[in-house]
């Protein structure tokens, strides 16, 4: 401000505050094409469409402005410009289109059907896991029926007979499975 009111020059300022005189132009060029908004800090990232890149782009080509006037007008960054620039020459227009950054991503995102299918999946698995436990449960019920019908033959279902077989069978209640 002080180069406004004052009329203090971007050296004198630079001595003062020690801090660049380019910087300092840098700034005074900011403040006049874009006012106080630019200086305000941004809490998100910006993504920009290709088609406003293309425009940035063909902008710098067709006037005869550097890089940080262009970026000052647009609220960019010369390398940001610079960046579009060389991918667009390289790689054409779709190079321009946003894409995601970073390291991709070792787990693969399920969608909604995917983790309903790995629930019923889920559920499958554990019924068929019961089946087969109630399955056993019932073969090991048989076998035990088949070694007591063998154990007590009786005419009479509810009055057991006593065995009349040799002692060395008497006495054994091993189960079999």
């Amino acid at each position: 401000m002080e180069y406004i009111t004052e009329g203090l020059s971007s050296y004198s300022l630079e001595r003062k505050y020690n801090i660049s005189a380019r910087l300092i132009r840098k700034w005074i060029q900011q403040y006049q094409l874009q006012g106080i908004k630019s200086f305000k800090q941004r809490h998100r990232k910006r993504v920009f469409s290709a088609k406003f890149k293309w425009h940035v782009i063909d902008y710098y080509q067709t006037h005869a402005e550097p890089y940080a006037q262009v970026a000052a007008k647009f609220d960019l960054l010369p390398s940001q410009i610079a960046g579009w620039r060389h991918a667009f020459i390289k790689y054409g227009y779709d190079a321009l289109k946003p894409h995601r950054k970073g390291r991709p991503s070792k787990v693969k995102k399920q969608t909604k059907k995917q983790k309903q299918k790995l629930v019923e999946k889920k559920e499958i698995d554990q019924l068929r896991e019961e089946l087969a436990r109630t399955k056993q449960e019932l073969y090991n019920t048989k076998i035990d029926r088949d070694i007591l019908k063998n154990h007590w033959p009786c005419s009479d279902p509810q009055s057991p007979k006593e065995n009349t077989n040799s002692g060395s069978d008497q006495g054994r209640t091993s189960r079999i499975t």
